[in-house]
């Protein structure tokens, strides 16, 4: 087990930031004011898309809601100096993977239509990072929730293709297809 990680992971939004739309300053991802929401209002949500070394393949998990595919990502919470250390947290309990952040692929909008958003499944603003894969652990928080697999670009477009902001997060990266 990788020294100084949790071996559980956290749940629920209790320590996810919460605050009115508006009130937020629109550099949410600095140590200033409160990135619970945007300045829109939306849920703040920190990913990574995984490549392996050589950047052929990306790390996906399975999904504990839907049952198919998709990036390591969650909500920053209120503990987290940044989005960069929320995604790396998610990584690590979703994954079971250690990372280091590469590049800032930049934010991303909702694209969920209206119908499928509700109070446990609010619009949400995706700050999404590519990251190198340092370690890739046999124990991790939630590997009884979770499976992993890498796959190359095409398979995992085909395995991401309901997720429109995550094959989005996928298209920023470097990885080669």
């Amino acid at each position: 087990m990788a020294q100084n990680l949790p071996t559980t992971a956290r749940t629920g939004r209790n320590n996810q930031r919460r605050a009115p739309a508006l009130q937020i300053p629109d550099a949410w991802l600095t140590t200033r004011g409160n990135p619970g929401y945007s300045p829109q209002g939306e849920r703040l949500v920190a990913g990574v898309v995984p490549l392996s070394a050589d950047k052929t393949k990306v790390l996906l998990i399975q999904s504990t809601r839907r049952g198919g595919w998709v990036l390591p990502k969650g909500g920053w919470e209120t503990d987290e100096a940044n989005a960069q250390d929320a995604a790396k947290r998610e990584a690590w309990e979703e994954a079971g993977i250690v990372c280091t952040v590469q590049r800032d692929l930049g934010k991303i909008n909702e694209m969920r239509p209206a119908s499928q958003l509700s109070p446990s499944a609010p619009k949400a603003l995706y700050q999404f990072y590519e990251v190198n894969v340092s370690r890739e652990e046999a124990q991790w928080p939630e590997m009884n929730k979770r499976a992993r697999q890498w796959m190359a670009y095409q398979q995992a477009a085909q395995a991401l293709a309901t997720r429109p902001e995550l094959m989005e997060a996928l298209n920023r990266s470097s990885i080669k297809r």
